[in-house]
């Protein structure tokens, strides 16, 4: 398909689909873990290390993965670049399942000692790779389909799959708390969401399978014009645009990992800690917020079409501080209705600066380069902000014993997102073809004129 050909509405609307299914069980899978590890891991897998740090390594593993999600960046950015954006998707969820089903059969450290661990962490090392290349594929599968005028709302397709794959994780872990509670969720329980992966990524890799390869790389196939080493190609012409895009992910990645990281999960259901909520309702009131954010997220890329993408950013950083600055007080309400305030009032902020990032970074970077230029910055600003945004928290409470250097720490990275996206001219509708490239290619960073 030539961009001369442009798709059809089904074909439109069948890659909205796909990239949907395909995200929504990706972060489904990255997400259990990250709840799991605030619920359980650290019991099972790290109990011998003493509960206060059983608990920072529990949460140290869910960071891990993200230190190889560059790995993952940098092999499907060469391999979407120069082989297509299809094969790729394909190829990370199938990664992404395997590894969330074997963590579902995985012994625990009373069974097989440390061993329990050091596979645990491998195994979220494999979703760590998955997740860094499976993103700039859905990305660019959809907003390199999408009519110019709609980039913003097509875009915000592959970005509704992370609070659904919440949603998703969330409520299967609150229904097995109640199917199976107290130590019946400690000895089988917490496997179930695990094992479930499977039946999902075989759904996944179906829709996948039946969608046309992005009309932007079958027009750069055509001509030749594919480009032997990308990622060299990127950093020589592009790197301070790379550093600017990731730090715009980064300040709401990390606040964002206050709930798909599992930190407030584990914080609100401690019975020793000074909010000490049931399981059941924080999952609960988990689940609710992820609804909260997939409709602002959907909204905030439909505004992005409207107001571009820059000024749907900064409006959204400016919400996501105000939501960062109630969190805590809410939480500490100890009731279900305050938490569920507090959470869904951050997942607005939340939803308005992720919403129009697929067609900010779609319209960033040229074609040519394009896979390899989202991937790897998304890969970053993932170290940036959330790797390790649980294990700070719970780290900052430890040594000061309040959350308010949490909320100063969030806060801080919030505007830290809002002054990178202010760096950045705003490229709203800009053509994503191969005949465009010179035009793509003239820096969007304020200060430099081409990169």
């Amino acid at each position: 398909m030539s961009l001369d050909a442009q798709p059809t509405a089904r074909e439109r609307r069948r890659v909205v689909a796909a990239t949907i299914v395909g995200t929504t069980v990706e972060w489904y899978d990255f997400f259990v873990y990250a709840s799991a590890a605030g619920l359980v891991f650290g019991q099972l897998f790290f109990e011998p290390a003493g509960a206060g740090l059983a608990t920072l390594l529990a949460f140290g593993s869910v960071g891990v993965s993200f230190l190889f999600r560059p790995l993952g960046a940098f092999v499907a950015g060469h391999l979407g670049d120069r082989y297509g954006r299809r094969v790729v998707l394909v190829l990370t969820l199938v990664l992404m399942g395997v590894a969330t089903a074997l963590i579902g059969v995985l012994p625990t450290y009373a069974q097989i000692g440390i061993a329990a661990p050091v596979l645990l962490v491998l195994l979220r090392i494999l979703q760590g790779v998955s997740a860094g290349g499976e993103w700039g594929g859905a990305v660019l599968m959809s907003c390199e389909h999408a009519p110019v005028r709609r980039r913003g709302l097509y875009g915000a397709s592959p970005q509704i799959g992370v609070p659904l794959g919440l949603l998703l994780a969330s409520g299967v872990l609150a229904l097995m708390t109640a199917v199976a509670p107290g130590d019946a969720f400690l000895a089988w329980g917490w496997r179930v969401p695990f094992l479930l992966s499977v039946v999902l990524i075989g759904i996944g890799y179906w829709v996948r399978r039946s969608v046309e390869e992005s009309p932007v790389f079958v027009e750069i196939a055509e001509r030749a014009q594919t480009t032997r080493q990308p990622v060299l190609r990127l950093f020589r012409r592009h790197t301070p645009l790379v550093i600017v895009a990731a730090l715009v992910f980064a300040g709401n990645n990390a606040v964002g990992y206050m709930t798909t990281g599992g930190y407030v999960q584990r914080y609100a259901s401690d019975p020793a800690g000074p909010v000490g909520m049931g399981q059941g309702p924080v999952l609960w009131a988990v689940t609710a917020s992820a609804v909260v954010w997939l409709a602002s997220t959907w909204a905030a890329g439909w505004l992005s079409d409207r107001l571009g993408r820059r000024t749907t950013y900064a409006a959204g950083f400016v919400v996501q501080l105000a939501g960062v600055l109630t969190l805590f007080p809410l939480v500490h309400g100890g009731t279900f209705g305050s938490l569920l305030l507090g959470l869904s009032f951050l997942s607005v902020g939340l939803g308005l600066t992720y919403g129009p990032q697929a067609a900010l970074y779609a319209e960033l970077f040229p074609a040519s380069i394009r896979f390899s230029g989202v991937s790897i910055s998304y890969a970053i600003g993932s170290i940036l902000g959330g790797a390790f945004a649980p294990t700070i928290a719970t780290a900052l409470v430890q040594a000061t014993g309040s959350t308010t250097s949490v909320t100063v720490y969030l806060a801080g990275m919030t505007l830290l997102g809002l002054a990178a996206v202010l760096l950045l001219r705003d490229r709203t509708g800009i053509p994503l073809g191969p005949d465009h490239e010179e035009q793509q290619a003239a820096s969007p960073v304020y200060g430099l004129a081409r990169a």
